[in-house]
């Protein structure tokens, strides 16, 4: 009975063509589908990207990563409401960690981002990161190809953390953005070969009030250490910079750093190489999950992983052999 009183559910080419007009709910609601684990709603979310496809790559897209209080909220809040202040269209992808118990999220970067999620040149749409790689939700590249079809020419992928699992932002942004905090103890800790060669730039955070020495003494250290690193491909020397998200000093030189280097690739070939490179690894990422996803939605699987498992714990056969008998069994018609 309830049923019957819910409003129909749009057609795929009706969330298509919302999308491609901007409407905001349209664009919500196809992104609900591409996230969903729901097979019957694979499909559909495959039909809508691959019709928004055409219409995407308009954008440059930037990856903000750093540890847990260094100020990404805050920090993306100012630097947005910065670019639609120039009239910018933003889109916020915030990744929002999973409880590894009870599995959930908070959702919390509408709460944080009070300011930019009235503006009206603003999108913010917070994820929940699952098991995904690195606290990149495992549908953030298929989110971005349809905010880019919205009309959304900037695209802002704000990760849970930093470790070398970041290297999935990496793979799906054109500039890395890397922020960290003085007098935190980790100006040599942090200098780590991952993260640091990923960086395309350093922003040295809450460059305010007594901080400002700590800050100054930090870019030195920052600086000295990005010299034992090579150049990148590009020629690209990364640079360290300060700033207050909180005062909002320091983000117009962000931002022409960031323009500097969409300027200084010649003809934007290195961008249009990389992306090129990014949907390789993004081809081989999806048949890995796809095939991840096929063996644990067998049912012979699901009848004798548990049984195998036991067999583990107990020490009756080798977890290699477990997985090539369970492997051999998904082969089974």
């Amino acid at each position: 009975m309830i049923k019957s009183f819910r409003k129909m559910s749009p057609s795929v080419a009706e969330l298509t063509q919302g999308v491609l007009n901007g409407d905001i709910a349209a664009l919500a609601r196809a992104i609900t589908l591409v996230e969903s684990t729901n097979s019957a709603h694979f499909q559909k979310s495959n039909t809508i990207i691959d019709q928004c496809l055409p219409h995407s790559g308009n954008s440059i897209r930037i990856g903000i990563t750093g540890v847990p209080g260094v100020g990404k909220s805050t920090f993306i809040e100012t630097f947005g409401s910065y670019l639609t202040g120039m009239g910018k269209k933003v889109a916020v992808l915030a990744v929002d960690p999973s409880s590894s118990i009870s599995k959930g999220s908070i959702l919390g970067d509408k709460t944080r981002m009070q300011e930019l999620v009235k503006d009206k040149n603003a999108f913010i749409r917070p994820s929940p990161t699952g098991h995904s790689l690195g606290g990149v939700a495992r549908k953030t590249r298929e989110t971005i190809i349809l905010c880019e079809a919205a009309g959304f020419n900037t695209i802002l992928v704000e990760t849970v953390g930093v470790g070398q699992s970041e290297t999935a932002v990496h793979g799906m942004v054109d500039f890395f953005l890397l922020l960290k905090l003085a007098g935190a103890g980790d100006e040599l800790q942090g200098i780590k070969r991952g993260i640091m060669e990923m960086a395309d730039a350093i922003v040295i955070n809450k460059a305010d009030g007594n901080n400002i020495e700590q800050v100054k003494l930090a870019k030195a250290e920052f600086s000295k250490a990005l010299h034992l690193y090579p150049p990148k491909e590009n020629g690209w020397i990364t640079e360290v910079l300060s700033c207050s998200a909180l005062q909002k000093t320091g983000i117009s030189e962000i931002w022409k750093l960031i323009q500097t280097y969409m300027d200084n690739t010649p003809g934007m070939q290195h961008i249009t190489t990389k992306r090129r490179m990014q949907n390789k690894y993004w081809l081989l990422q999806t048949i890995e999950d796809q095939l991840k996803q096929q063996f644990y939605g067998n049912k012979k699987i699901k009848l004798h992983l548990d049984i195998m498992v036991q067999k583990v714990i107990d020490g009756k056969i080798s977890p290699f052999t477990a997985a090539e008998e369970l492997l051999n069994l998904a082969k089974v018609p």
